[in-house]
């Protein structure tokens, strides 16, 4: 055996918790089991990826900032092949898009641009966490990646019942009263209100707006994340986004490019316009102070993946509504694929439950036994198909007897095999749940 030179229990006990252990284990699992049809993994389509419009965007974006920003040959050069500006050099594109997409104007100087969606997350958690009272609440079940950033930076965080409606209202009022009766002081509440990861669940525009309100009743912060809000399935319409009906600067909005343009760039952002009052006097936007934490953690994001990024939204104007077509399609396709492929292969009157999201990546079937991670590994190795334990997205650490089924990263034909796959599990498991002793 090897000499130990350091006990986990001498690190940060965030290298510890479940959370961050979760992340891993999800992200790795599929390379355990190359030969199994994944209905786990949340990742884009993968089909319509072409890397040959790398230098068209590159290009485009260089030759925004000579014709469009009046930048010199060298000025260009520096932006794109010098460290960079912490905030972000397509700052002023982002909020285009928001304006086009979403409705919302937002001055380019309220907006970080980030290494994905999962820094846009630490970044607000660190600000916020100034006091060992503070806490977060966050809508259950949670996506996993929130409830680890938690963890780093020493934030406690408080499920809130969520339901068909997306959240309940009058549990996060009760939650946040009892916490202040407690002596805490609760900061924000993170929510997801379109398609949600890992439930599928979606606000209506009336609970969005009566969560605004209370969030402005109970001086709480709202982070939304967004990254599913541009795939709703079939003829649906897309609902206003809280930020865009914030009137009181309430939300702190996440947004990413890794379902609507190109995972592997790694660019996200946050909107923070919230405004601060600094110690020397001067008020600003919130972003001006996650920029500072960003610098001693990033410094600043890729200038050239932000280029690509910036380069693809100028080739469709700033709207990633319309360079989605495709991907909403072929996402709302295989949704509806799938959720008639379990109606087809369940009985309706039998103890196997799923959910009908409006859109998004992800299904939620509901079974008769307890779902944990070695039976996962066991589906992956004895029947060929891999899912998400939903017990990844509850604090408690206890299986929950359901799993998470995304359709985002298969085909229609894949979906059918990881379905018959799934069924002999399913039938196996519960005939030897059920079976006398």
């Amino acid at each position: 055996m090897e000499p130990v030179d350091l006990s986990v229990t001498a690190l940060h006990g965030s290298v510890d918790d479940p959370a961050l252990n979760s992340m891993n284990f999800l992200n790795e699992v599929a390379q355990h089991y190359p030969e199994a049809v994944s209905l786990a993994a949340g990742r884009p389509y993968e089909e319509f990826f072409d890397s040959t419009l790398l230098p068209g965007h590159l290009d485009r974006f260089r030759r925004h900032l000579a014709d469009d920003l009046g930048l010199g040959p060298a000025q260009v050069d520096r932006t794109l092949l010098q460290y960079g500006r912490t905030k972000g050099i397509v700052h002023h594109l982002v909020a285009r898009n928001l304006a086009v997409d979403e409705g919302f104007t937002v001055d380019p100087e309220a907006i970080v641009v980030t290494v994905g969606c999962q820094e846009a997350m630490f970044l607000v958690l660190r600000a916020l966490r100034a006091d060992p009272a503070d806490v977060l609440f966050a809508v259950a079940p949670t996506y996993v990646g929130l409830t680890g950033a938690a963890r780093l930076v020493d934030l406690p965080v408080r499920p809130v019942a969520g339901g068909p409606g997306g959240v309940d209202l009058a549990d996060l009022r009760a939650g946040v009263r009892r916490a202040r009766a407690a002596g805490l002081r609760p900061r924000a509440c993170y929510v997801m209100p379109d398609f949600a990861n890992p439930s599928g669940v979606s606000m209506d525009t009336d609970a969005r707006r009566r969560l605004l309100d209370l969030a402005a009743e109970e001086d709480l912060l709202l982070i939304e994340d967004n990254p599913y809000g541009l795939f709703p399935a079939g003829g649906g319409q897309r609902r206003p986004t809280l930020k865009a009906l914030d009137t009181a600067r309430r939300v702190v909005y996440l947004g990413s490019f890794a379902k609507t343009v190109l995972p592997g760039a790694r660019v996200g952002y946050v909107v923070a316009d919230q405004r601060v009052a600094g110690s020397d006097g001067t008020v600003g936007p919130l972003a001006d102070q996650l920029a500072k934490i960003k610098s001693m953690v990033t410094v600043n994001t890729s200038p050239i993946a932000q280029a690509v990024i910036g380069g693809a939204l100028l080739a469709h104007d700033c709207s990633l509504v319309a360079a989605n077509v495709r991907e909403r399609a072929a996402y709302a396709r295989n949704l509806r694929h799938l959720v008639d492929g379990l109606a087809r292969r369940f009985p309706a009157d039998g103890p196997v439950r799923w959910t009908v999201p409006a859109g998004g990546f992800f299904v939620v079937v509901t079974v008769p036994f307890p779902v944990d991670d070695a039976l996962l590994h066991r589906s992956a190795r004895e029947y060929g198909v891999l899912w998400t334990p939903m017990a990844h997205f509850y604090d408690a650490g206890t299986p929950v007897n359901a799993l998470r089924l995304s359709v985002s990263a298969v085909t229609p034909a894949q979906i059918d095999l990881g379905l018959d796959r799934l069924v002999a599990l399913v039938t196996d498991t519960t005939a030897a749940v059920v079976a006398p002793a």
